[in-house]
């Protein structure tokens, strides 16, 4: 029986050469392992050291456990934790209204300065990189050192304020002013990040359509109404999320200037006391964590949400 061999047809001069194939041949195997360790490895990390802990978090949260005893020595209790934590802990609704005070603060007046300060150095202002250090300098103190610079000014015996202007005020030991003194030195920091990121964002704007909108006549607060800040949205979801994280887990000040307690309660300080506390309810601080992971996806989903609705319609 007559065999023919076919050779591969060379490739002619002007023909339109082959079009490669999707698939496997594109990569070795030395290629997928490395790909495969790149991916693999940060995954792995990242769902054994957060998702994990937050899926037990949550199971925890049914239960009563102190730690020791190993895990068959959890009582499973419902949501009585949930109940108890709602009905009678008093503690927690404080809590609860400071981080919401929080988040409203940094919302409504730390993130506003912030873009208000990029707005002004975007426009390249005699002293703007000093000015610019300035802001940012809050952000890279460590809290020890914030803490102490905050704690010299509000003293109630030697402190900047009560010796500037003749007061007497306790503005850490009062807890109807403590929560709003200690927002103050909260605000102090978080401008200068908001800053920085909004001034990322503005240098990254076309300046041809700002130069074309001026020349339709729009004025400079109609183009950066119009133009700019729409441009801005991506940076906005970023500030939005960063403000959300910020003001939820917002511990290291208050435990620093009081330790949490006489009106700075915090969500993040109580779960602290009960599981690293000498009580160690670990069922019980799981619950009041898991109450804080609700509230962060809550205001985060639904901006989020709302933003791609808007992108997708437009």
């Amino acid at each position: 029986m007559a065999t023919s061999t076919q050779q591969p047809a060379a490739p002619t001069a002007g023909a339109p050469a082959p079009r490669r194939r999707r698939g496997s041949r594109r990569f070795s195997g030395r290629d997928k392992l490395v790909l495969g360790l790149m991916l693999g490895v940060p995954t792995v990390l990242h769902v054994a050291l957060v998702w994990l802990p937050a899926v037990l978090s949550v199971v925890l949260s049914f239960g009563k456990w102190d730690g020791i005893g190993g895990v068959s020595s959890i009582k499973w209790v419902g949501a009585d934790n949930y109940h108890q934590i709602a009905t009678n802990y008093p503690p927690f609704w404080p809590a609860v209204h400071h981080n919401l005070y929080w988040l409203g603060v940094l919302l409504l007046i730390g993130t506003p300065l912030g873009l208000f300060f990029a707005i002004l150095l975007d426009k390249e202002l005699k002293g703007s990189r000093f000015y610019q250090s300035a802001l940012y300098t809050p952000v890279v103190l460590s809290l020890a050192l914030v803490g102490f610079i905050w704690t010299l000014i509000y003293s109630n015996d030697q402190g900047l304020i009560n010796n500037a202007f003749g007061s007497h005020v306790d503005w850490l030991g009062n807890p109807k002013v403590n929560i709003w003194a200690v927002l103050v030195a909260a605000t102090w920091k978080h401008v200068g990040y908001i800053m920085v990121l909004y001034l990322a964002g503005l240098k990254s704007v076309d300046t041809s359509i700002k130069e074309a909108s001026s020349i339709d006549g729009a004025t400079e607060v109609q183009t950066f109404r119009y133009v700019v800040f729409p441009a801005l949205r991506p940076v906005n979801v970023v500030v939005l999320v960063v403000t959300v994280i910020e003001s939820l887990r917002a511990f290291d000040i208050v435990y620093i200037l009081n330790g949490g307690t006489n009106g700075l309660e915090l969500l993040s300080v109580l779960i602290t006391q009960n599981i690293l506390g000498e009580a160690s309810r670990l069922g019980f601080g799981s619950a009041i964590a898991v109450i804080l992971l609700v509230i962060s996806l809550t205001f985060i989903i639904t901006y989020l949400v709302n933003t791609f609705r808007r992108e997708a319609e437009s």
